[in-house]
């Protein structure tokens, strides 16, 4: 997922960083699993997201406690990164339980079901999904949004957005400078271009569990499609050129010294399925 982390040094400036204090309600949490699918096994894994999982994610979204799912392809492939990316949201540690528990019982039925019917062996779900992606290289992840803002009119159901993600190491000790920088000079640009429809939300992620040290923090923004995503350069480039020569030099110095710019990275994500609770 992260190694997949949207734009340049204009727009490192909107990649991680600052949270003030919200209640837990605000700062929902997202469960991601990162897939390799063989290739030419797409259209099957596609196949096997909705017949196993998309049950699942829809009944709990309707119930009110998935807030949104969706899955995703990058839009640049690297080798050894993941191809495939399914998220779901909830708002509490209770909720992926629920998640997980109604996952395995699905699985479970399957199973059960396969077995009456007498499935022969290699044929069934659990031989399939092995045919489809390496299991050795799934991933998990569990994040937490500590800074985000949802759009209040979203597109129609059926809309796949693209994502951006960014990902930074902040160097020892500097995480909170970094964080203050971040709200005072990207937040406002942020909140503005999802007031305005540029962006369908965003949000600054961090690890639950934390399972690796090649960042400390992340950050996503949803648009309906790429053409916004010039706009979301623009906002920021039309800032700096708002500044003085004095004022971009000290912000952008802020910036580089806290944190460690070779570890930073970006990507961009195209969603197959995109699903928010109460989408008209």
């Amino acid at each position: 997922m992260f190694r997949r982390l949207s734009l340049a040094l204009a727009t490192l400036l909107v990649t991680a960083g600052s949270a003030v204090a919200q209640p837990a309600a605000q700062q929902p949490l997202t469960f991601w699993y990162d897939y390799t699918v063989r290739p030419g096994k797409e259209a099957d894994f596609l196949n096997l997201v909705k017949t196993i999982g998309q049950p699942v994610r829809d009944k709990l979204m309707a119930d009110g406690v998935v807030m949104a799912w969706g899955l995703e392809v990058p839009v640049l492939r690297v080798p050894g990164q993941a191809t495939h990316t399914i998220w779901y949201d909830v708002a509490d540690m209770a909720g992926v339980e629920k998640v997980q528990n109604a996952m395995a019982e699905q699985l479970a039925k399957i199973a059960a079901d396969e077995a009456a019917k007498k499935v022969p062996k290699g044929m069934t779900t659990a031989d399939r999904s092995l045919e489809v992606f390496d299991a050795s290289k799934t991933r998990d992840w569990l994040t937490r949004d500590v800074v985000r803002n949802i759009a209040t009119t979203l597109p129609p159901a059926g809309t796949l957005p693209y994502t951006g993600y960014a990902s930074v190491k902040t160097r020892p000790g500097k995480g909170g400078d970094y964080r203050r920088a971040w709200e005072k000079y990207n937040k406002p640009v942020l909140d503005k271009l999802v007031a305005d429809g540029t962006l369908l939300g965003y949000g600054l992620g961090v690890e639950v569990v934390k399972t690796t040290g090649d960042f400390t923090y992340f950050s996503w923004s949803v648009t309906k499609d790429l053409a916004a995503r010039d706009k979301l350069r623009a906002a920021f480039l039309a800032v700096q050129n708002s500044q003085s020569e004095e004022t971009r030099r000290a912000v952008t110095g802020l910036f580089l010294e806290t944190l460690d710019a070779d570890a930073s990275r970006q990507s961009l994500a195209r969603s197959l399925i995109f699903k928010v609770g109460e989408q008209k």
